[in-house]
């Protein structure tokens, strides 16, 4: 059964694929709908132009991404493909890296494990077009909008506002036209993360996990989650999860891009980041956070 972990960025979705990933049967994808190379724009992975974050797909235009994501989720890796886009040093590396990961998964009979925080809004098509077990992280508001914060982050709502489909199907949408153009990262956060939340919770087919439950108690979360996906929970699940969740916490460290699928994990003390998860935002500006979320 193919997975697909999603939520918006610094949900927790890397942290949490990974987790999935370590029991060793599920070859971990990384962002495929991202429109920034690395980590997008790999046509070996995913062979579709992605024109837009959070990227809309439904059925009205499956006829573009159906057959892509169909190879990729049965782990067929487009060689010739991601030579033609891609020919760094590094884009070889990775090459190499996907396309062995790939042939290996599908002698072995692993599955994919999508971990795509701009597949959030499509999460619906992906459960129902493509059959993925999908797992929607969401985080505390104020935590998700610090983290933001710190990083100097912020959303262009037009990139939402000019996907027909995205804003037939969710016309709420249409009251962040508001913020376009807005300075006010704060507000913008808060909205993004609202609005994102209320399309979450009434999408069928998927299941929405708390970022932080998860964090304050990793192996009964990993647990509840390897069994919802289908995986089986091993010694070495337990042992890996165990060692990556209970290690010094780099929570202090912000954000990074690592290794050659460029993911933003790191191994942590899961509980203590919870302490931290807000640093950066005065009390005044985590109540506005709140009244902007409720």
């Amino acid at each position: 059964m193919t997975v697909l972990v999603t939520g918006l960025p610094r949900s927790g979705t890397s942290w949490t694929g990974k987790m999935l990933a370590a029991g060793g049967d599920l070859v971990y994808v990384n962002e495929p709908l991202n429109p920034q190379h690395p980590p997008g724009r790999c046509p070996g992975v995913l062979r579709a132009t992605v024109t837009h974050r959070f990227q809309y797909i439904c059925d009205d235009n499956a006829a573009d991404w159906l057959p892509a994501f169909r190879d990729t989720v049965a782990l067929r890796y487009r060689w010739l493909a991601e030579l033609r886009a891609n020919r760094s040093p590094y884009d070889l590396a990775r090459l190499l890296r996907y396309g062995t990961a790939f042939a290996f998964g599908r002698l072995t009979g692993r599955q994919a494990l999508l971990d795509d925080p701009f597949a959030v809004l499509s999460a619906g098509w992906f459960a129902a077009a493509l059959g993925c077990r999908v797992i929607a992280l969401v985080r505390d508001p104020v935590s998700f909008v610090a983290s933001w914060q710190r990083l100097g982050w912020t959303v262009y709502f037009h990139e939402l506002l000019e996907q027909p489909l995205l804003v037939r199907d969710h016309p709420e949408l249409l009251e962040l036209r508001a913020l376009v153009g807005s300075q006010d990262r704060l507000a913008k956060a808060a909205a993004l993360w609202r609005a994102t939340r209320a399309i979450l919770d009434r999408t069928p087919g998927i299941r929405v996990t708390s970022y932080e439950s998860l964090a304050a108690d990793p192996l009964t979360g990993f647990r509840e989650l390897y069994a919802y996906a289908g995986l089986p929970w091993t010694p070495m699940a337990e042992r890996r999860i165990t060692r990556a969740c209970t290690g010094s916490s780099r929570a202090g460290t912000g954000f990074a891009w690592s290794g050659l699928s460029r993911t933003a994990y790191r191994p942590m003390d899961s509980r203590r980041a919870l302490d931290a998860a807000a640093r950066g935002l005065s009390p005044r500006d985590a109540a506005r956070v709140r009244a902007l979320t409720s």
